[in-house]
């Protein structure tokens, strides 16, 4: 798959990215959000300089993504659960059954 340039602008500046071919949309999202989570840092605190927004930007998603993981575990752990009980119930019905036809 080859690369093609895409142009993103962060707090003013503009920013040329190599990205994959039909992941343009992807990275225009992402680029979107992270100039949403810069403007709302620097809005809130005038002070910082465009490394320390960046920087708490970076903790900020990074934190969103820690989160979104933890709560993914917790799903995939509850299936887990679910699918077991499924198949206990499925053997032991299976099981009644086999008794039934004795």
């Amino acid at each position: 798959m080859s690369n093609s340039a895409v142009e993103i602008t962060l707090l003013g500046r503009t920013y040329s990215i190599a990205c994959p071919q039909g992941r343009e949309d992807a990275l225009r999202a992402v680029a979107d959000n992270v100039e949403a989570q810069l403007n709302t840092l620097k809005a809130r605190t005038n002070n910082l300089s465009r490394e320390e927004l960046a920087i708490m930007a970076a903790l900020n998603i990074g934190n969103e993504l820690f989160e979104e993981k933890q709560k993914n575990k917790q799903y995939m752990a509850q299936m887990d659960e679910r699918i077991s009980l499924l198949q206990l119930t499925l053997e032991n019905s299976l099981i009644e059954r086999s008794h039934k036809d004795d």
